[in-house]
């Protein structure tokens, strides 16, 4: 598919994934980038720093199905990365969770269909294989949202793929700016588990991996990029490094919901992936309910015993880590030591 002339929805588009996308597309000759969010002082700031005309702004909230419907008039494609998505916060908080990322997304998906759109991508999280959380057990249900719908789209009706990736290096609210600041303000960097893996992606690699699924998805393919990690001592170790700065490193404990390490592929999910090289493709498994002709034939790729996690993945280096980290483009304090 071709992004040419073609006008294109970014659900959460203030956001980080949302500002490195649409920086890619406004050098694809599109016809417009409709940015959809609840956050206006952030459409303003975008508004100004990209100073685009291609580029519309849209107040709305996934959550409201008529103002996710009513933007998605003349779209053609949908990516949709509008979330919660901090932790602790959907811990405490994990109906708002389920309000945003459930039942926006189902928002989503029908607005899509309703609006002849022709291709929604719905941006997941690896905490949404085998979840301990409340942000991914909602993100785990909008997977599962996005694949029933995929199901129940008629021919002619949108395509409905999904992609999960892990922690995108130095996102909002993740930890680099946290120890960035940190460093900054003299402080100790504060590690919860010092053994604690986490896959590392840079927000280019990100929109790598949508726009892979764009271009490959079928109706309900789930996609993952296959990503080094690191231990979180290792991480707090290359920062430190980075800025040639001794500040003691703090083991805190564990946040609430968080994991040893993260899932990519669940079993389930990695016996019956597709190996395209740099990503796997998992199928969706459209069997219907009619449960009585499985009885006696079912499905041999269901079980394996491995899996693709952060722990079993490439484990980088600190030097290694360093390297990814110092090619970010967009951390202002990190560009103003190269």
């Amino acid at each position: 598919m071709s992004f040419k002339n073609k006008t294109i929805l970014v659900t959460g588009g203030t956001g980080s994934f949302g500002n490195t996308i649409i920086k890619g597309l406004l050098l694809l000759d599109v016809k417009e980038i409709l940015v959809f969010s609840r956050d206006e002082k952030k459409q303003e700031d975008m508004r100004r720093d990209f100073n685009n005309s291609k580029i519309s702004f849209h107040i709305g909230d996934v959550r409201d199905y008529e103002s996710i419907s009513a933007a998605m008039a003349g779209v053609d494609f949908v990516f949709h990365a509008a979330a919660l998505k901090q932790v602790p916060s959907c811990e405490f908080f994990p109906i708002e969770a389920t309000k945003t990322n459930v039942f926006g997304t189902h928002n989503v998906i029908r607005a899509a269909n309703q609006n002849n759109v022709k291709k929604v991508v719905c941006l997941s999280t690896d905490k949404a294989a085998y979840p301990i959380n409340a942000m991914g057990i909602s993100k785990a249900l909008m997977e599962k949202v996005a694949t029933a719908e995929s199901r129940n789209i008629k021919s002619g009706g949108p395509v409905i793929c999904i992609t999960r990736y892990g922690n995108v290096m130095a996102s909002r609210g993740s930890v680099i700016p946290l120890f960035i600041k940190q460093i900054k303000e003299k402080k100790s960097l504060t590690v919860t588990d010092p053994e604690m893996t986490r896959f590392l992606m840079s927000l280019n690699e990100a929109v790598d991996l949508v726009l892979y699924a764009f271009e490959n998805g079928n109706q309900g393919d789930l996609f993952v990029q296959k990503s080094p990690a690191s231990t979180v001592k290792d991480l707090a170790l290359a920062i430190k490094k980075i800025f040639n700065v001794d500040n003691p490193i703090d083991i805190i404990g564990s946040r609430h919901g968080e994991k040893l390490y993260e899932t990519l592929l669940t079993k389930e999910e990695f016996a019956k992936a597709e190996d395209l090289g740099n990503y796997y493709r998992v199928p969706a498994d459209n069997r219907d309910l009619n449960y009585g002709k499985f009885l006696e034939v079912g499905d041999k790729t269901l079980t394996t015993n491995e899996e693709y996690h952060s722990h079993n993945t490439q484990q980088l280096t600190v030097d290694e880590i360093i390297e990814k980290i110092v090619a970010l483009d967009y951390v202002p304090e990190i560009n103003d030591l190269k």
